[in-house]
């Protein structure tokens, strides 16, 4: 699993549909999720909050897992099928963790204000995500062709003792 943050919220520019764009901790990869309008107004409420005069449903959600001694742990989008992302969340209440699916912007949203971490599967990077840095990802590629061509399959045996 990799670690992601919230980069921002943009609008697809041939669909003029929110999408939520998530990045590794190491600003390398970028994973755009397409999303609801409600949903990005959720997130933007909470990257920017400000004081309502009601509760809307993902504060209201927070605050029952509150008042409840529950909290949000993590949450993962685990799969990708069919252009669609499919979240759990992790919920703790004392010794007791539930796993409950979610759709990733509601997950999203209800991550940001319970500041607990979002994981994104690997095969749904790989799937699903496009590249921030390439220079970075270009070097990384060199060194480890470098690393290869260096080693040998001696460098695999044990040095000292007995081999049998």
């Amino acid at each position: 699993m990799i670690e992601m943050k919230v980069a921002g919220i943009a609008i697809d520019a041939v669909s003029r549909n929110p999408i939520v764009l998530l990045r590794d901790v190491a600003d390398r990869r970028a994973l755009p999720i397409w999303i609801g309008e409600a949903e990005a107004k959720a997130i933007v409420s909470a990257l920017d909050p400000k004081p309502l005069a009601r509760p809307m449903t993902h504060d209201l959600l927070t605050s029952i897992l509150d008042n409840m001694g529950a909290a949000l742990e993590r949450i993962v989008i685990h799969s990708l099928k069919n252009s669609t992302f499919y979240a759990l969340l992790t919920v703790k209440q004392g010794e007791s963790k539930k796993e409950i699916d979610a759709r990733p912007s509601d997950a999203i949203a209800l991550a940001l204000r319970a500041q607990c971490p979002i994981w994104v599967m690997e095969e749904v990077i790989s799937e699903a995500s496009i590249p921030v840095d390439q220079d970075a990802d270009e070097a990384e590629r060199r060194a480890f062709r470098e690393f290869l061509s260096d080693i040998s399959p001696e460098d695999f045996t044990r040095s000292g003792g007995t081999q049998k």
